[in-house]
């Protein structure tokens, strides 16, 4: 089984028979996945924060690094593989958003990119089916093409799926 490994800032996707896509240590970041019921392409990208205002030329160079950013390239990169550029008909789903360096809640740097991410996919006309965002844990995420089924580890809790 072939596994597309995403950094933080990366973004991908595959098609083929056996293959996923795997981003590791989500603490605020959060993992935008998008499965094409038609083709059965999965795509994912690590998005470290909201707003690509912040830094337009890290933006250029990592899309999907900022959650305005991510979902346009995202799609982009999907519609590569043959799928729908509009993301119509697309499932969606969010991991990670948590608060794990932030006790006193100072920036929200999770629920910030959660909410920005929800915004600009509400721009799209796509919502999110599936989720798990916020505590305070680091999460493994991997989205496998055979199933669409995406998998989520933390060293404290184990392994689930949503």
């Amino acid at each position: 089984m072939t596994a597309v490994m995403i950094g933080i800032g990366g973004l991908d996707a595959a098609k083929d028979p056996g293959a996923s896509v795997k981003t590791m240590a989500l603490g605020s970041c959060v993992s935008l996945v998008i499965l094409d019921r038609q083709t059965h392409a999965v795509g994912m990208a690590h998005i470290a924060l909201p707003e690509s205002k912040i830094d337009e030329t890290k933006a250029k160079a990592l899309p999907g690094y900022f959650a305005d950013t991510a979902l346009p390239a995202l799609l982009a990169r999907m519609a590569q593989l043959g799928c729908n550029k509009d993301g119509k008909g697309f499932i969606v789903k969010l991991a990670g958003g948590s608060n794990v360096m932030d006790p006193s809640n100072t920036f929200n740097i999770g629920k910030r990119n959660v909410l920005a991410l929800k915004k600009a996919l509400w721009k799209y006309g796509m919502g999110v089916v599936a989720e798990d965002v916020g505590g305070d844990i680091s999460r493994t995420v991997e989205v496998f093409v055979d199933s669409g089924m995406l998998a989520i580890t933390t060293p404290a809790r184990g392994t689930w799926e949503i």
